[in-house]
């Protein structure tokens, strides 16, 4: 290896971080792996697994479980799946050795915390985990080093939705938790989604704080404590699931609309945790639900999709074909850990479109504060305390929908955990003496009172990347909460007479066409993430001046400026930069939290012409056209 560094095979990050690594793992299968790998001349594989160590992203960690050369040492015996017998050794990639220094991590800072705080107790924690490879056992494990280390840990029986963790540790009133998944990602990866005790992802100062209790840990091994000093195992089932779709059912508005059966559904479970709380639920509801039966099982292979990712057309082609088999309004896919949700629909020349996540939540968010203005939910009186929340690369028609009701709108940094730290600001916004109790043991229309009164009432959150929120009793985005929301505004539509894709046309006529597209380049491994590094370097340091031949009328770079949002609240800094051109096109820039890729993000529009097949060719074209340029350009700034 030392001759491998001389020569430039190998990183001088990864010898150092394999060196860390050695010294700290138990067992002979890192070093065998690692030998093998070596004595290969894999330099670019040990390059991939060794070339950083994980830190928190937008998503917690992630990293593949499988390596691209799966060495002899870590297929074993093997592993149910197909899948390897041990997960991917490397630090930079996720196995025993960094799951169990990340949940000690968190133990120790949770610890450090409560004692901060006065509290005087064992600390609590909650897991869940999706279908993937290893998810069982990582979840599996993590509470055994809790219990071990004086933690209470309680674990689903079986493979849950990310947003029911979050909405657990809210009704238990817990200290943390983690999800074991990678969301959407490759069948290879897998990841460590870590949640406090507001039921959000981390944010500051808990994200610092954990990753340097994280980064502390040098060794796989631990001591556990006495068996008297131990903490105790709770697995959750039935019970736990009930709690949660009761919740789910008062996102309902009209429940009238149900009455005459809703919608005709089909739900895509793309081999993941949707189906198990989604279904049911929609059936509850009075929706005819069908199931793609050759995705309904859990199969982290995700056999019948090149990627779990409800984005992609190929993924809900499945449901599609059922749904015209048997003539459905819907089709509904969610991703493996169901926090996020795509849809195709019925249009008015019968065929099945997809929507992009744009439309979806903007559908959802038009509905939603229409119909509590409707219903007397919202009026003149108390409309400056409703607010609509989006991250800053979602489309600026929710922002009109907003300034059309007058209600608040506020953008964020892309990740759910900056859309749940306000409504947890809003939660605390609330008097404690107005309160009776808790706040969590309100009723929605108890908390909603005191929020139009005393604080803001979230009317409805959500990010193009298919991830929306209709409620602040769950504190990341929700597929399953998306999936009723989203049913409703189909049964509403069919109560008007009109398709969902002829509802959204008529949101275009009163608003304006808007079109986004989401772009990316994808950079894999030690070499990917250098050019992910120095493109978005480049574009915060040189900023172009023109694109597509029209001129740049402001550049946001919210990697070197200071920014607020419409409360006044500092953003973050992130590498980000949005870029707005005086034809009225923009276009954002930033590196992915999750996944090897850089993202672009293109936003056009037109204002209210009576012509809407003419606006939605002039803006579609212009982004064709705006892709071509920035494409162009971000090949020269490689070169």
């Amino acid at each position: 290896m030392d001759k491998a560094v001389d020569s430039g095979a190998l990183l001088v990050s990864s010898r150092e971080n394999i060196a860390a690594l050695l010294a700290g793992a138990k067992g002979s299968v890192a070093e065998e792996a690692i030998t093998e790998l070596a004595e290969a001349g894999e330099w670019n594989e040990l390059n991939d697994r060794f070339f950083k160590t994980l830190v928190f992203g937008t998503g917690g960690l992630r990293g593949r479980t499988v390596g691209r050369v799966v060495t002899k040492a870590e297929q074993g015996a093997g592993g149910p799946l197909d899948r390897p017998e041990h997960p991917c050794v490397g630090t930079a990639t996720m196995n025993f050795y960094n799951v169990g220094r990340a949940i000690r991590g968190m133990v120790t800072y949770v610890k450090k915390y409560l004692a901060s705080e006065g509290i005087e107790r064992k600390p609590s924690f909650a897991f869940a985990h999706d279908t993937r490879h290893y998810s069982r056992d990582f979840a599996e494990f993590c509470a055994k080093v809790c219990t071990d280390l004086g933690c209470d840990a309680y674990l689903f029986e079986d493979a849950r939705a990310t947003p029911q963790l979050s909405f657990l540790i809210r009704e238990l009133r817990l200290d943390a938790g983690v999800v074991l998944t990678a969301s959407h990602n490759p069948a290879h990866d897998n990841g460590f989604k870590a949640y406090f005790n507001q039921g959000a992802q981390l944010v500051e100062p808990h994200a610092t704080g954990v990753l340097d209790a994280f980064q502390a840990i040098t060794s796989e091994a631990y001591d556990a404590l006495a068996e008297s000093e131990q903490g105790s195992l709770t697995v959750l089932g039935e019970e736990a699931d009930r709690r949660y779709m009761d919740k789910l059912k008062t996102l309902l508005l009209r429940p009238d609309l149900l009455e005459n059966g809703g919608a005709k559904v089909v739900f895509a479970n793309i081999h993941g945790t949707g189906g198990h709380i989604s279904v049911p639920i929609l059936r509850e509801l009075g929706f005819e639900v069908l199931t793609v039966a050759e995705q309904d099982g859990g199969d982290g292979r995700f056999p019948t999709v090149d990627s779990p990712n409800p984005e992609n057309a190929p993924a809900l082609a499945m449901g599609i074909a059922l749904a015209e088999k048997e003539n459905a309004e819907i089709v509904i896919g969610t991703d493996p850990d169901c926090d996020r949700m795509g849809v195709a629909v019925r249009n008015d020349a019968g065929e099945m479109q997809l929507l992009t996540g744009n439309q979806i939540g903007s559908l959802m968010a038009w509905y939603r504060t229409k119909t509590m203005f409707d219903l007397g939910i919202l009026n003149d009186s108390n409309r400056g305390h409703a607010v609509l929340i989006k991250t800053f690369v979602t489309t600026e028609l929710q922002t009109a929908i907003a300034e059309k009701f007058g209600v608040n709108m506020v953008d964020t940094l892309t990740g759910f955990k900056f859309i749940s730290d306000k409504l947890q600001k809003y939660e605390n916004g609330i008097p404690a003496s107005k309160i009776e109790g808790s706040y969590r043991d309100l009723s929605e229309e108890e908390s909603r009172k005191l929020r139009l009164e005393y604080s803001r009432f979230f009317i409805f959150g959500g990010e193009e990347s298919y991830g929306y929120l209709g409620a602040d009793f769950v504190r990341d985005k929700d597929g399953n909460m998306a999936a009723v929301m989203f049913a409703e505004v189909a049964a509403y539509a069919k109560s008007v007479g009109k398709s969902i894709a002829g509802l959204l046309d008529s949101i275009y006529e009163e608003f304006g066409y808007h079109l986004e597209q989401g772009k990316s380049m994808v950079m894999e491994g030690a070499e990917g993430a250098a050019q992910i590094k120095a493109l978005n370097e480049s574009y915060s340091n040189n900023p172009p001046s023109e694109v597509d031949g029209v001129a740049v009328s402001r550049v946001r770079n919210f990697a070197k400026e200071e920014f607020e949002d419409s409360e006044g609240d500092a953003i973050p800094n992130a590498g980000m930069l949005i870029v707005e051109l005086e034809d009225g096109r923009s276009f954002a820039v930033r590196p992915s939290g999750t996944e090897p890729k850089i993202k672009f993000y293109l936003f056009g529009k037109d204002a209210p012409s009576g012509d809407l097949a003419s606006s939605k060719e002039k803006v579609s074209k212009g982004l064709v056209d705006l892709w071509s340029a920035l494409e162009a350009d971000a090949q020269a700034r490689m070169a």
